[in-house]
């Protein structure tokens, strides 16, 4: 039972990255690119991350965020 918009995650941990919306929006862009993401999955992860406040925007931004163990 998805309801997600793009239906994979890019390998990113938030923890120390500043709380800052711009900066997390701009990280999450940024890893999302390296990992060959298209600019259309992208933007509708942004867009829907943006609709409401910061707390929806933290929740969907990280519902995109899986890190893989690289052991």
């Amino acid at each position: 039972m998805s309801n997600k918009l793009v239906e994979k995650t890019v390998n990113l941990s938030l923890v120390g990255v500043d709380g800052n919306a711009y900066v997390i929006m701009a990280t999450f862009r940024r890893q999302a690119q390296k990992q060959e993401w298209s600019d259309v999955e992208i933007e509708l992860v942004l867009e829907e991350a943006q609709s409401k406040d910061y707390n929806h925007l933290l929740s969907t931004i990280l519902d995109y965020c899986q890190v893989e163990d690289n052991d």
